[in-house]
């Protein structure tokens, strides 16, 4: 028995309260200590990519899942685990009032409390509905998921944008415990009792994780798809951490505002998912690699169109702008989550959740390791130059990187003959 719609929406609810924690540690809190803590970026941008870092454990997860016969109880407990590392990443920024160095231990304590708890929960989520799904529903299943993912990070930030103001400690803290409690409620309702219903695999297979690694990397297609994920993630994520900090240097909005800029652009990323899940899915218009390079060049040209703002070469609105680069950003993102599901089941059986770690750590590294060079080259360029050209030359330099992710899907990724998964180089 494989999973119904209805149970296949459900999951899609636990990444939706998966998602509403983490966009307040990487976006609010982020803000509060660049603005109003006046700390240099590089710090948040270190905690993200610690978080990001843990996250390497993730082929561990999915090979663990996938040798354990439950993924239910990694599931909840990740849930769980991020959840109390949220609400300590919370209070560690109300500290740094008082005092950096207990403020700085205990949001490392927290944010490593949230890598453990993103990668338990969302890679044995992923591990569950690609071997829990049929194949003519995986690609449709996906889009499913991350939309419900991306309208929870932006109803989230959108709700979160209007409480945090007028801002006080006391309000933030409020603000995240119930978002933190309401997101492991509805994951635990949500999960249920799915598992135990749908035939995910035989019996477990008893193998070494390194022979499992060592299985997957053989495969051609897993190496190929690896690299673009790291590259196409790096320029994904260098804006993360630098865009609300913009917002309030720059363009000179309040904590509340700039929170809620991160739920316009969210929604942004949720009207571009749905426009390729519809056109791509539904109207079988263009193959995922077209709508991967589409989304990737059109993030570099609004990237582009955002710098030029901030330097008040142009005036267009900013927020305009930072819903189209969503847009852009969800078309790249949607395109790439279907090839990564349709691939999931490819090759050795039983090693689903093992390339979806594997998967899962290469966008961590990306992601950390992109967050954190943009926040660095500003801290650097703001030492140089004024807060709008320091900002700027960032963005310009990500703008590049999507030019090179859009290259490299071009050479990788191959269009399909049929109506078949995507194929990644020719003749594989």
């Amino acid at each position: 028995m494989t999973l119904s719609w209805a149970q296949i929406a459900r999951l899609g609810l636990v990444q939706m309260a998966l998602g509403a924690i983490v966009v307040l540690t990487t976006s609010t809190l982020n803000r509060l200590m660049v603005v109003e803590f006046a700390l240099p970026a590089v710090l948040p941008g270190a905690l993200v990519g610690l978080h990001y870092g843990i996250q390497l454990s993730r082929p561990h997860w999915g090979f663990t899942s996938d040798t354990g016969g439950n993924r239910t109880r990694w599931i909840i407990g990740g849930m769980i685990a991020l959840a109390i590392g949220g609400m300590g990443a919370a209070l560690g920024v109300t500290l740094f009032a008082y005092g950096f160095g207990l403020a700085l231990g205990l949001s490392i304590l927290s944010y490593a409390l949230i890598g453990i708890g993103v990668g338990a929960s969302g890679t044995s989520l992923l591990a569950l509905l690609a071997t829990a799904t049929a194949p003519d529903r995986r690609a449709a299943a996906a889009t499913i998921t991350w939309l419900m993912m991306i309208f929870g990070i932006a109803l989230t930030a959108g709700l979160a944008g209007q409480f945090l103001d007028p801002y006080s400690p006391q309000r933030l803290l409020s603000v995240v415990a119930v978002i933190a409690a309401a997101a492991t409620l509805l994951s635990i309702l949500a999960i249920g009792r799915i598992e135990t219903r749908v035939t995910c695999v035989s019996e477990p297979e008893r193998a070494s994780f390194k022979e499992g690694m060592r299985d997957i990397w053989a495969e051609r297609k897993t190496r190929n798809f690896t690299l673009f994920v790291f590259l196409s993630m790096n320029a994904y994520f260098m804006q993360e951490l630098i865009l609300e900090p913009y917002a309030g240097l720059v363009f000179n909005f309040t904590p509340g505002q700039s929170t809620a800029l991160s739920g316009a652009q969210n929604g942004g990323v949720f009207v571009g998912m749905l426009t390729v899940g519809i056109a791509a899915t539904g109207l079988k218009w263009g193959s995922l690699r077209s709508w991967v390079m589409a989304g990737c060049i059109g993030s570099g040209i609004v990237l582009g169109l955002i710098c030029l703002t901030g330097m008040s070469q142009l005036a267009l609105n900013f927020t305009y702008l930072v819903v189209a680069l969503g847009f852009f950003n969800g078309m790249f993102a949607v395109a790439a989550i279907g090839a990564m599901m349709a691939l999931a089941s490819e090759g050795r059986a039983q090693r689903e959740g093992t390339r979806m770690g594997l998967w899962g750590a290469a966008q961590a590294i990306a992601a950390g390791f992109g967050g954190l060079t943009g926040a660095v080259l500003v801290d650097i360029a703001r030492k140089f130059a004024p807060d709008g050209p320091a900002f700027g030359a960032v963005f310009a330099f990500e703008a590049c990187l999507f030019a090179a992710a859009a290259l490299m899907a071009a050479r990788v990724m191959e269009t399909p003959r049929a109506s078949g998964p995507v194929s990644l180089v020719p003749g594989e």
